[in-house]
């Protein structure tokens, strides 16, 4: 009989209660309006400001990467293509728990919106405009669940059949490209929402920080039950005898 009680692989673990607390500070921290942070992200956001409007070349691409490239739907899309994939697979459990992370990660950025309420920047002379509150940013939150889990699942589907990816170091099991790509997404998409002036730094490191949360949650619990290991329905489990 399975054991109840699993043991998570200690970085994992590390990086959940980690994300976890830090997520909660910062929270705190900016529902509270403690000075020294607002005055750090006032500091950031008009010397991005100052150069988005003296530079309106690269104004216009920063806007298509954050409206289009990296925007939460384009990364919703991306999710639900990767859960079809995945059910046609026969991997079902797997699809299931991608398709909640990403639905989670809208829950959570707009239940924490509305409880926050933080006003975004207003400028003078906008290069760009957002609806609703600023924290935490939810382009930054969707590509961090999006984009982890992605290189996650081709981690496991990298590792083998029986393999498990945490198993062995991090950069062997999952292909430089799909790394760097899932990298440069979720620190592009946090950089260019301050860039517009739309958002707050520490609204993006909240969408970060929560969507890490969400991403370690996922991994723990699939961990725990087998999901998303990269075995077929139909192949042998390590260890047992093959059906």
């Amino acid at each position: 009989m399975r054991n109840a009680h699993v043991r998570l692989p200690t970085p994992l673990a590390c990086a959940l209660i980690a994300a976890a607390i830090a997520s909660i500070v910062l929270t705190v921290l900016v529902a509270t309006g403690w000075a020294p942070l607002l005055s750090f992200d006032g500091r950031i956001a008009r010397t991005l400001h100052s150069y988005a409007v003296s530079h309106p070349g690269v104004t216009r691409l920063v806007r298509v990467l954050s409206d289009w490239v990296w925007d939460p739907w384009t990364m919703r899309a991306l999710a639900s293509a990767a859960c079809l994939w995945l059910w046609w697979r026969g991997s079902g459990r797997c699809a299931l728990r991608i398709a909640l992370a990403t639905l989670a990660a809208s829950a959570v950025s707009q239940g924490l919106k509305v409880w926050v309420g933080r006003e975004r920047p207003v400028w003078p002379d906008p290069v760009a405009s957002a609806d609703y509150a600023a924290y935490p940013s939810g382009h930054a939150l969707t590509a961090t669940v999006v984009c982890g889990l992605l290189v996650w699942l081709v981690a496991c589907r990298s590792a083998g059949p029986h393999a498990r990816p945490y198993a062995r170091p991090f950069t062997r099991s999952v292909p430089a490209l799909a790394l760097l790509l899932a990298s440069v997404s979720v620190l592009g998409v946090g950089f260019t929402r301050i860039y517009l002036g739309v958002h707050w730094f520490s609204d993006v490191l909240a969408g970060w920080l929560l969507g890490a949360v969400l991403v370690a949650l996922t991994v723990a619990v699939s961990v725990s039950d087998g999901a998303c290991s990269g075995r077929s329905p139909v192949s042998p489990r390590a260890g047992g005898p093959a059906r």
